[in-house]
């Protein structure tokens, strides 16, 4: 199962008369990179939501927002000082510019740190709201990368399946391969040395030597059981892992690349040029998996 890094997920819950609010926003990235904006109440359980996000999300430029909106009953802060320091400059302002005064309380509240909320110490029932909330967030992020990891699933599932028939193709060239080498060895050797000085059983020797040099069986081979396991990966119900698909990617370049350096036959070159196309698709498609 393929699950994009790039997912959102939200829920919410209550605790008492208080509301809590938890966004998960998820970008791709090479590594696991998680950014909070959290309560100063919450700081102390930073490590904790860190920990449950990295069970859960596993890789991602990661942001998750927890808002807690209080209820009639909380008490609160007022910045009386930063207030009033606002409520001078703005008048000055006013006076000076001729402008005039409007409600300046509605808005200056809304001003960071000038209302603060009154944060005790949290008790065990709210923090275990709050994670009950973050598991709801992290399943709802899950499966919202399910979702595009399916559109992607069947893509990269046709591109892999794409350099097989093509590896497929490559067969169908095999004896005309070897007939045009034979050929073109027996006919340089010629030009050099003369056709009435070609010593056959030597010659025979050099073509089975440098035949065995320009074999690709091999790489075929090796093409095909990484093609077969990176499909296998795709279609097991496990969570797949995006790295372990990079590296099966990576050896399916490095047979892709030897096999058209053995080549030496221009309709085998064509093929391999659409495979490493196919293949650079693949690698874009696979930096974007969990």
């Amino acid at each position: 199962m393929i699950l994009s890094m790039t997912g959102f997920g939200k829920a919410t819950g209550n605790y008492r008369d208080k509301k809590i609010s938890i966004e998960l926003k998820s970008l791709n990235g090479k590594t696991t990179d998680i950014r909070f904006k959290l309560s100063n109440n919450l700081r102390e359980k930073e490590v904790f939501l860190r920990n449950l996000i990295l069970d859960h999300a596993k890789r991602g430029k990661i942001e998750c927002i927890v808002t807690i909106l209080a209820g009639e009953d909380e008490e609160i802060q007022l910045n009386r000082g930063l207030f009033k320091a606002y409520i001078r400059e703005i008048q000055s302002l006013e006076k000076e510019m001729g402008i005039q005064s409007s409600d300046l309380s509605s808005a200056l509240i809304r001003i960071p740190n000038v209302v603060l909320p009154d944060e005790k110490e949290m008790s065990e029932e709210e923090w275990l709201a709050i994670k009950n909330v973050a598991v709801e967030a992290l399943q709802n992020l899950k499966n919202f990368r399910a979702v595009e990891g399916k559109a992607m699933n069947d893509d990269l599932k046709a591109r892999v399946l794409s350099i097989s028939a093509q590896l497929e193709h490559v067969i169908s060239y095999e004896t005309e391969r070897v007939d045009r080498l034979r050929t073109k060895l027996e006919r340089n050797l010629e030009e050099f040395m003369g056709k009435e000085n070609v010593d056959k059983n030597r010659f025979e020797q050099e073509v089975i030597y440098y035949m065995e040099k320009l074999d690709i069986n091999e790489e075929k081979v090796r093409l095909a059981q990484h093609c077969s396991y990176f499909i296998e990966q795709l279609e097991s119900s496990e969570e797949a892992n995006g790295r372990k698909m990079s590296f099966i990617a990576q050896e399916m370049g490095r047979e892709i690349n030897t096999l058209g350096a053995k080549a030496q036959h221009s309709e085998i070159q064509k093929l391999v040029v659409n495979m490493k196309d196919e293949l650079e698709k693949i690698k874009e498609q696979l930096a974007n998996i969990v």
